[in-house]
């Protein structure tokens, strides 16, 4: 293991970030298991029955028409999809998808044992020590778009992170997708929210990276995630964006938002059955849009408090769920896409608890893209500076956990234990000395003090070290070339379309 494998925690105010370089962890383990083969067989068909029964309701006329001539039975707005569509359909589509970013070193793999992790994304406010907590802006796009670039443990840009509420809807993916653009050389998300925001992103990833409309048809350049409206309903823009990203030969993660108790059935068993028809109804779609297209297995199902109805996450129930759904991904051979979550409110004990042991659940589920894995608070609806700070580091642990252990003459240290002997010590071994500042992970965030000399230093608890963190690395951070040729380009279209009006909207 080098020395640049290892992250370093600062020792002085002045030194540089030492964090883990950037690289795309495996599963080094075998996934866990829930359930039986038997039981998985069981939601499979669970699953094919209530499409056949109950089906989808499916607004978009486009997507009725492409499944009705493929033979799905459609009355009015509701399709039910016979099982032979779904079985041809999963026979089409990659196992392993590559995504190609602007910067050909930032590529990424998802599926088989891959791992990506991408940031918080979409929540309407933001919040920091210092300011609080607020409705985002562009600037606060910008910031958490920076920090994603900077954070090798972070593998995507996401959907922004925080929303810009101070740019109208009608051109603020423009200007968001500009942010991207220029401040990360990164695999970015799209909006699939309305035709025009979709084939405007496109055309900006296209443009960043400088490639014709052909390459960019046989090179998956980015990713959305489409959302059906649990239970069993498509709305018009996701059915959209299912089938142009499929056209495009881009990456559609589609998940079903299944809040066990409220959109779901109230046992798990009955929100995973829903939760794979309405992820199977969507990959029929796809693959009939265009087969083979990239398709990525998504799943969220988790629960609601019973009390108040408010969604639930970081639970024993979502951890369960995680994994059973990898399991359904896996018998698909489609890659998987899950969440670290969390529902607190402040950065505290709750917020740290509730995402590791949903990111385990993710992790060990077999998850290949795990989003919202920085940042997230609240359930999803703010974007905090300082839990972005605080899971990088928990992601860097999570990236050496996976490392692979040596095991060789070297690494057993027979040498150093004849050295040493009975009853000594190994502090002063040359087997220590020579690997001491490189052997163990050392944290970002983590004070290993002990109580005197972490009280000498001031008592630090951890938000005040995210806070310095996240601070630290927008200081620290650089933009990442990009041939102002290109800018230029990106920068007409936006400001073409944008006086064109963007996305037509209503207010």
């Amino acid at each position: 293991m080098t020395a640049e494998r290892r992250g370093r925690r600062p020792s002085a105010a002045n030194r540089p970030i030492q964090q883990l370089p950037w690289s795309q962890p495996q599963l080094t383990l075998e996934p866990a298991r829930i359930l039986s083969e038997d039981q998985i067989e069981a939601i499979h068909r669970q699953s094919l029955q209530v499409l056949e029964e109950i089906g989808m309701e499916i607004l978009l006329d486009e997507a009725r028409d492409i499944l009705a001539r493929a033979g799905a039975r459609v009355e009015g707005q509701r399709v039910r999809i016979g099982r032979e569509i779904v079985e041809h359909a999963l026979t089409t589509p990659p196992a392993e998808i590559t995504l190609h970013a602007r910067n050909p070193t930032h590529d990424i793999r998802i599926g088989g044992r891959w791992i990506a992790f991408g940031p918080v994304g979409g929540p309407p406010n933001c919040s920091d020590l210092d300011r609080g907590r607020r409705p985002g802006t562009l600037a606060d796009n910008g910031d958490f778009t920076k920090l994603c670039q900077f954070f090798n443990c972070i593998h995507t840009v996401g959907d922004g992170s925080v929303d810009a509420l101070d740019i109208h809807a009608s051109v603020r993916h423009l200007h968001v997708m500009r942010n991207k653009a220029r401040l990360s050389d990164k695999v970015p998300f799209v909006y699939s929210t309305g035709r025009a925001r979709l084939l405007d992103s496109l055309e900006i990833v296209r443009l960043a990276r400088g490639i014709s409309q052909e390459q960019f048809l046989t090179e998956p350049s980015a990713y959305t995630v489409v959302n059906t409206n649990s239970p069993f309903k498509l709305d018009a823009p996701m059915g959209m964006g299912i089938i142009e990203m499929a056209r495009r030969n881009q990456v559609c993660v589609v998940t079903p938002f299944t809040l066990a108790g409220a959109m779901a059935p109230v046992t798990l068993a009955g929100a995973l059955v829903e939760q794979n028809a309405e992820a199977l109804a969507c990959l029929a779609l796809s693959q009939l849009a265009r087969p083979g297209a990239p398709f990525v297995y998504g799943a969220f199902t988790s629960n609601v408090d019973m009390k108040s109805g408010a969604p639930a996450f970081g639970t024993p129930e979502y951890m369960k769920a995680c994994i059973a759904a990898g399991q359904l991904a896996r018998r698909y051979r489609l890659p998987y896409r899950t969440s670290s979550t969390n529902a607190a409110n402040s950065v505290d004990a709750q917020a740290a608890y509730e995402t590791v042991f949903s990111l385990w659940g993710a992790i060990m589920g077999g998850g290949n893209l795990i989003v919202h894995a920085a940042g997230w608070m609240e359930g999803g609806l703010t974007a905090s500076y300082e839990k972005f700070a605080l899971d990088v580091d928990l992601l860097q642990m999570i990236e050496e956990f996976l490392a692979p252990l040596a095991v060789d003459d070297d690494a057993m240290a027979l040498d150093a234990m004849r050295e040493v002997g009975p009853g000594g010590h190994f502090f002063g071994a040359r087997h220590t000395l020579e690997r001491y500042a490189t052997a163990f992970y050392q944290p970002l965030i983590s004070d290993w003090r002990n109580f005197n000399q972490w009280q000498a230093a001031g008592a630090p608890q951890a938000a005040q070290k995210a806070n310095a963190l996240w601070k630290q690395a927008l200081a620290e951070y650089r933009e990442p070339h990009l041939d102002p040729a290109l800018f230029e380009e990106i920068d007409a279209f936006v400001e073409r379309r944008g006086a064109e009006g963007g996305e037509v909207t209503d207010f």
